[in-house]
């Protein structure tokens, strides 16, 4: 399945079929630092979705309990670190049926919630209606075993998400609406120490080990 996700990556005449999911990506991706914002003690208050795969998540960390340069680390991180972490919380839930069946319902309800209180664009109302639609008549068919290659393929597109989003996490910094923004790698750099290519880098190393780990544990006997 795995080969299979990266082969429809590569391929010219398939990227109907890879673009709802590169705007999921971006969801795990916005929620990871809207989440992050409010595990800190802040608040997360809305997030967008563009047609061009690109998002961006609004959050306030005013009354959080680390220092502002420490927060907005770790909420830089939360964003490029969340598909990878969803991702391989996904593909270990899929080793058995019961928890395939928790772990799909659980997203459904995050996918609603995160509809009703922080999506504020077309294209995110849009495609995340979709999907939550279309796994909402996933779970009306009753069959573990198409609950378990679900959980599996959604996990591993969220895990090698990671991989489309390469360029974005070695990039100092880009322009949105004619206004130069900093990456979150960069965002990373300038809360703490380093640089962003170094951030870029520790990010793929950890995304990579999170799904040798999943995978060793889905395949452990």
């Amino acid at each position: 399945m795995a080969i299979v996700v990266v082969v429809l990556w590569q391929l010219p005449y398939f990227g109907w079929f890879q673009y709802p999911f590169r705007l999921l990506g971006t969801w795990f991706h916005e929620m990871g630092h809207g989440l992050m914002a409010v595990i800190l003690g802040g608040s997360f208050e809305h997030l967008e979705i563009y047609e061009n795969g690109g998002g961006v998540a609004y959050y306030h960390l005013g009354g959080s309990y680390v220092s502002p340069f420490i927060g907005n680390a770790l909420v830089a991180a939360g964003g490029l670190l969340g598909p990878a972490v969803i991702g391989a919380l996904l593909i270990m839930s899929a080793k058995s049926h019961r928890n395939s069946m928790i772990a799909l319902r659980v997203l459904i309800g995050v996918m609603i919630l995160s509809l009703l209180l922080w999506i504020r664009s077309f294209w995110g109302v849009s495609v995340m209606s979709g999907f939550t639609i279309f796994l909402f008549v996933i779970t009306l068919f009753k069959s573990r075993k198409l609950e378990v290659i679900v959980i599996l393929f959604l996990g591993l597109q969220s895990v090698l998400s990671t991989y489309l989003q390469l360029d974005y996490l070695f990039t100092k910094q880009f322009e949105r609406d004619g206004t130069i923004q900093i990456s979150d790698t960069q965002a990373i750099a300038e809360n703490t120490f380093g640089t962003y290519w170094m951030w870029a880098v520790l990010i793929v190393i950890i995304s990579a080990y999170l799904l040798w780990k999943s995978f060793r544990y889905y395949f452990k006997k």
